[in-house]
């Protein structure tokens, strides 16, 4: 029968057609349709016969699709069929279902609910035609019967939807309803027992939405709430793995929905961004976070979306800092959200097939780092922040985006390739802006993986082909970061050796500059077979990172080879620039710890280099031509030869070798017997030089203080050139001398002889320089001592008390010049590792060398500074600073740079300071105790300072102690007791001690708030210093006598005004800004009805409490302020704008209130009442008094100016401009805050309407509306001045009655009139 059928729809007959459908039997039609699709024969060609012969014009035809329609769904759901078959049949039935009738949708729809309901689906194949079936019902303009009465498809449909949804049976649409419940066990139930029906769960949701049986808002909201949960479903019901494959899926199901209805996507982020401001830990939970970055992949919606994601991050990141510097808000929020670790989560997540989420990450990150980079200043040279902590968001951002990469990178292997092609491109053509956060990012990867280099080998050496083009750093960073992919790709490494060797001849100094730096990088890397190992300066990005076997015997002769043909391209750049010969000078020395059998070839170069500066003559000062280290083109002067460079190069040098490779020589006599020759050169050649440096006279070089020393002729030019190299070749020789010495006294003595020829040299250049004011000479300059041996000269001078040393010590220790230049160099030293993150010299760029130089330094420091104050110090009668006065701006310095670089070792730095408890174990370390007992020393030395007389009082010395102090504060834990026991002993010194020192008053009180607001709330600190304030000052009215009240002794005549004025105002305006945060949180919370009420309600009392009572205590505050005669300036100006905030603030407080009566009917609370009480009271009145008394010292100023005119009209004309001037910009907030003062008032009026309560009785209105006019003064300044005010008065009654009609407006910015 089946193929008569597709007989007679071929031969189009349909008269036939129908009479043979006709013919069959209900059962016998289904069972041949069954028939043909279990054979797999021409199933579709049989339903489209049969749907061909049953016209829907036709009442049979319709009840013949009927049945087949039923049979085809039992048959797709009984699962004896392929998934092919059945996709073939579905879509068929999808193509024909819009021919159906309305009424044959409605029964086929309602036949759909009862198989549901009667749990009869065993795979959900046929639900994508249930879908089809709804939406073509939709469509239906046909009267449908339901029940008694009559309903039209869209009607018909959500009856079905509803019926659907109040099942018992569990089935999909139970999960909406679960959604909007919230009912989370009985959803992980539904779940579980719906993963594999997922798809319909979505199509259910969006028809749902559709047909405003919830809207799209509450499908996106439900579905995001619920995954946000999903760790109390992952340990209630379901394993993780299936819980992410699950979220997956849903997300997938989401873009694809968003592809074909674009306004659910902009739906989905209008939801997140209004759930951000109540909740950001509900809105951006890592499920929601995933599906933005899968939206933003393929949708025009992806500019907004990476917008909103970076300006959630900005912003969790200013609120945790906002929380961790306030102890008041923390214990508001003890909960603190941070969007990074959860964007950090969607990375780990997607490890689990979220292949969709990927490129969204990978574009995320991009985008932050690009956003957020460094800033380059306009001129100057970007600041470096690689070494050191994320300060400000924008840098949190950019380390995040960082983050996110190097994870994407290690998470997700077949996005690796462009994720490095990216970041090379970045460093390529961002050559002109900052690339150390991409070098940075490249490095990291590397380290990941370094193997995954050779697979985009062909993209790094077209990176190297760019490399002359870079600057010098960036090629620095970027070959350090591939250097692991040198020593197992050869075909890259010959590709960049030929650029290099090419780089060495261009015209270029960057491109020759590259050269030398990538020359040095590979013999530090590529070690000839013998090289000793040198475990202390291992990098860490090394040969450790690849298993590479470079040390075996086949490769030694060719790494040999290799690295003697790159010493001699490099020896040919010994002729070039300074720069250049200034780099391999610097690069020798690692080179050769590193590859110690280049040994005799790079002494060999050093030696013939300085012999053509060298004079061998015995008796010849001075012992080195200086004339040949410079060079001259035309009028200018070069510096040709960094002679005090290469001469550092090769005391570094020999000292290492004489310490490592000479005492484990072999047997090779040849060998050794040419080793010792240069090393005899050596000696005897430093050896004479330091003789006849010493007995050289600075004439001898023509340095003495009559040569020219300006930076404006040529002569000059040459003379700071040689004076510098003199001055380096000393410091050399000093560190050289010291270091072969042994503790003898007359190598101690030429130690001492070499630094009198510097110190020389160094008081004419500071001389020459203050007369010149010159900013490059007031530079000092950079010392050629290395950082270790710094560290090991302070131990000698100060901390060495063998009796066999005493003698030669006693030599260096007789000089305090000597000793002042030492402590100098070290706060040098550690000045320049807090800035650039390295030091010169040898170990710089080692951190754990310049970790423990630093810990050895600051031993020796310490005791120095506490066992010899400065008081009974003789700083002798040259000018300068004492050494303890120095030894403590390096302790200042010290800290400040462990906090920054080291953070992770603050314990052991702690731990090395103190010398008694050395043998602790690391674990054992309490941080805050260790801190405590340094902080303890410092307290002792500054109330010495304060109980010191007069006389003996060092300003500069007791800034420095104070500073010092709020720096190791910050190593306390503020809940010890240590931390209190600090906070008490400051406030009584502030209490205590009438300091008249600005600067010290200033730091103080700095300190004494940075700590107050650790413990609590600052605003009763701050109400007592406004009344010492307004105490020391008097009162506006001169008649009223102020209480002599005085809570610090810190507050006086001298010091009140401005310095402590503007710090606490200072302090005012930081509590403003919490107190501002805190009403916007409230706001947001009062529109947020999905938490449960009692939890929600009991965080809002909590936060309206702390908001009125912190109000409450600065209206007691500025009640003292407003009352207080302050001088004319910046005080008057900062407490106007003050007092405009906090109006401000109390309006959105009240606006708050006024939300608040609409959504609910309670009542406002009693504290409001009080504060608006107090404001009315103790404020308002004060205000207007205040503004009074700022107009009458400001007219009494007018006034003088307008006597010294009379007098002098011509000579004065510019001072009266001025004193005009600053009167209208000392006036201009005075409107401002007016205006915020009837802003106020006027939502008190709104405010009383809605809850019935009279708030305004508490405020008395001004009387004086035109407050810019003195009523009291007019009669007599007309009488004075009649033809000034005839010309004055009608600008004077016009602005009055522009004033007067601008009630509810802001005043314009009013213009200065020109003459």
């Amino acid at each position: 029968m089946a193929q008569r059928i597709l007989a007679l729809a071929a031969e189009e007959a349909p008269e036939r057609l129908q009479e043979a459908l006709q013919s069959l039997g209900e059962g016998e039609l289904g069972d041949m349709v069954t028939t043909q699709a279990l054979r797999g024969k021409e199933t579709a060609a049989l339903l489209r016969g049969i749907f061909k012969g049953s016209p829907c014009s036709q009442p049979s035809g319709v009840l013949r699709r009927l049945q087949l329609y039923k049979h085809c769904v039992l048959l797709v759901e009984s699962g004896d069929l392929h998934l092919g078959k059945v996709s073939e049949i579905t879509g068929l039935l999808m193509l024909e279902a819009r021919q159906l009738p309305g009424h044959a949708l409605a029964e086929l729809a309602t036949l759909f609910v009862d198989v549901i309901k009667g749990g009869s689906l065993s795979n959900g194949k046929s639900l994508e035609l249930f879908s089809t079936v709804l939406t073509a019902l939709a469509s239906s303009k046909e009267s449908l019967a339901y029940g008694k009465g009559e309903l039209n498809g869209e009607e018909f449909k959500k009856q079905l939807i509803n019926t659907l949804c109040s099942s018992k049976y569990v089935h999909p649409c139970q999960l909406l309803v679960t959604w909007q419940n919230r009912d989370l066990p009985h959803l992980s139930d539904l779940c579980r027992e719906m993963k594999d029906t997922m798809t319909f769960v979505i199509g259910v949701g969006i028809e749902c939405s559709s047909l405003g049986y919830c809207s799209k808002k509450t499908v996106l909201e439900g579905i995001i709430s619920f995954f946000n949960q999903s760790v109390d479903l992952e340990v209630a019901t379901m394993p993780l793995d299936q819980l992410r494959h699950v979220e997956g899926t849903v997300i997938l199901h989401i873009v694809s929905v968003i592809n074909l209805d674009q306004d659910l996507g902009e739906e989905l982020i209008r939801l997140l961004k209004t759930e951000q401001q109540k909740d950001p830990g509900r809105a951006l939970c890592p499920f929601s976070v995933a599906l933005l970055l899968s939206v933003a992949v393929k949708h025009r919606l992806q500019e907004q979306i990476f917008d909103f994601l970076k300006t959630s991050i900005t912003r969790s990141c200013k609120d945790l800092q906002f929380l961790q510097a306030s102890k008041f808000l923390q214990d508001l929020f003890p909960q603190q959200y941070d969007v990074t670790a959860v964007i950090l989560e969607v990375v780990k997540n997607s490890a689990f097939g979220w292949d969709h989420v990927t490129q969204g990450l990978v574009d995320l990150g991009f985008s932050l780092m690009e956003t957020y980079e460094p800033k380059k200043p306009f001129g100057g040279k970007a600041a470096d922040t690689s070494y050191g902590l994320s300060k400000t968001p924008a840098q949190q951002a950019c380390r995040l985006g960082a983050s996110i990469l190097l994870e994407t990178f290690k998470v997700h292997e077949p996005i690796r390739s462009d994720i490095l092609e990216q970041v090379l491109n970045r460093v390529l053509t961002k050559a002109v802006s900052p690339v150390s956060h991409f070098i940075d990012l490249l490095s990291n990867i590397v380290v990941s993986a370094p193997l995954v280099l050779q697979t985009s080998s062909s993209k790094v050496t077209e990176t190297f082909d760019n490399l002359s083009f870079l600057p010098i750093d960036t090629v620095q960073g970027l070959l350090r970061a591939v250097q692991p992919l040198l020593k197992v790709s050869m075909s890259v490494r010959d590709s960049l050796i030929l650029v290099l060797q090419k780089a060495i001849f261009s015209r270029q100094l960057d491109a020759r500059k590259a050269a030398v730096a990538g020359f040095l990088l590979l013999l530090r890397n590529f070690k000839v077979l013998g090289s000793l190992s040198s475990s202390q300066c291992s990098q860490a990005i090394g040969a450790t990172q690849v298993q590479a076997d470079v040390h075996a015997c086949y490769n030694s002769a060719a790494n040999e080879a290799f690295c003697l043909e790159i010493l001699g391209s490099l020896r040919r750049c010994l002729s070039q620039q300074a720069d250049v010969r200034l780099m391999l000078y610097e690069g020798f020395y690692d080179v050769l710890r590193r590859n110690s059998q280049l040994a005799s070839s790079i002494m060999e170069t050093l030696l013939s280099q300085i012999k053509q500066y060298y004079l061998p003559q015995p008796d010849l000062l001075p012992p080195l031509k200086l004339e040949g280290c410079i060079m001259a083109q035309g009028d200018q002067i070069f510096l040709q030869e960094p002679l005090a460079h290469l001469l550092c190069c090769i005391q570094h040098c020999l000292a290492w070798y004489k310490s490592t490779v000479h005492l484990c020589q072999g047997t090779e006599d040849d060998d050794e017997e040419e080793d010792v020759g240069f090393e005899q050169n050596f000696e005897e050649m430093l050896e004479s030089v330091t003789r006849r440096m010493i007995k050289s006279e600075l004439e001898d070089f023509e340095l003495d203080k009559s040569a020219d020393f300006s930076l404006s002729s040529g002569v000059g030019v040459k003379n700071n050139i040689y004076a510098i190299q003199v001055m380096g070749i000393c410091e050399v020789l000093i560190e050289y001398n010291f270091n072969i010495g042994n503790f003898s006294k007359n190598k101690f003595e030429d130690v001492l002889g070499l630094f009198t020829c510097y110190n020389k040299l160094s008081e004419i250049l500071k001389e020459k320089a203050g007369k010149n004011k010159s900013t490059l000479g007031n530079k000092t300059a950079r010392s050629f001592l290395s950082m270790g041996f710094v560290s090991t000269l302070l131990t000698a001078l100060f901390r060495d008390n063998a009796q066999s040393h005493e003698e030669s010590l006693a030599v260096l220790r007789s000089s305090t010049e000597f000793l002042r230049y030492a402590v100098s160099v070290a706060l040098q030293k550690v000045q320049q590792l807090e800035e650039t993150g390295q030091t010169d010299g040898p170990d710089g760029q080692n951190p754990e060398k310049m970790f423990q130089n630093l810990c050895k330094i600051t031993r020796v420091l310490l005791w120095r500074y506490t066992s010899i104050p400065t008081v009974v110090e003789e700083s002798g009668k040259k000018k300068g600073k004492s050494i303890s006065l120095l030894c403590l701006e390096g302790l200042l310095r010290i800290f400040n740079t462990v906090q920054q670089l080291y953070t992770a070792r603050i314990p052991q730095f702690l731990q090395a300071l103190d010398i008694t408890d050395g043998d602790a174990e690391e674990t054992d370390i309490n941080v805050t105790e260790k801190a405590a007992f340094q902080i303890r020393q410092f307290q002792r030395s500054l109330v010495n300072q304060f109980s010191s007389a007069e006389d003996d009082f060092n300003s500069r010395e007791t800034q420095s102690l104070i500073t010092v102090l709020s720096t190791l504060s910050k190593l306390l834990d503020p809940a010890s007791q240590q931390f209190l026991q600090f906070l008490t002993w400051t406030v009584k010194v502030c209490k205590e001690n009438a300091l008249e020192d600005i600067a010290c008053c200033k730091g103080l009180l700095s300190l004494l708030f940075s700590l107050h607001v650790l413990y609590k709330s600052p605003v009763s600190l701050l109400r007592e210093l406004a009344q010492d304030i307004h105490a020391c000052l008097g009162d506006i009215d001169q008649d009223v006598e102020v209480e002599s009240r005085s809570h610090f002794a810190i507050v006086n005549a001298k010091t009140a005004a401005p310095t402590v004025c503007l710090l606490l105002l200072g302090q005012v305006d930081k509590v403003l800004e919490e107190v501002d945060w805190l009403i916007k949180k409230l706001t947001s919370l009062g529109s947020d009805t999905s938490e449960d009420s009692s939890q929600a309600s009991d965080q809002t009392q909590a936060l309206e409490k702390g908001v009125i009572l912190q109000l409450g205590t600065l209206l007691t505050v500025y009640h003292e302020l407003v009352q207080t005669a302050l001088p004319a300036g910046s005080c008057v100006d900062t407490l106007l704008r003050s007092l405009s905030k906090t109006y401000a603030i109390l309006t959105s407080l009240i606006k708050h209130y006024i939300q608040a009566c609409r959504s609910t009917s309670n009542t406002i609370p009693g504290r409001l009442e009080k504060l608006v009480k107090l404001s009315g009271s103790h404020l308002t009145p004060q205000c207007y008094s205040f503004i009074t008394y700022v107009q009458n010292i400001h007219s009494e100023s007018l006034s003088s100016a307008e006597e010294k005119k009379k007098k002098k009209k011509e000579d004065e004309a510019a001072a009266i401009s001025t004193v005009m001037a600053k009167v209208l910009r000392d006036t201009k907030p005075i409107p401002n805050l007016v205006f915020a003062i009837e802003q106020y008032e006027k939502f008190l009026i709104h405010l009383s309407k809605k809850s019935k309560v009279n708030l305004m009785q508490y405020m008395k209105l001004s009387t004086s509306r035109d407050f810019r006019i003195n009523a009291s003064m007019l009669d007599s300044v007309l009488q004075e001045h009649n033809t000034e005010d005839a010309e004055n008065e009608p600008d004077n009654n016009q602005s009055s009655t522009a004033e007067q009609t601008a009630e509810n407006q802001e005043p314009k910015k009013k213009r200065r009139r020109k003459k």
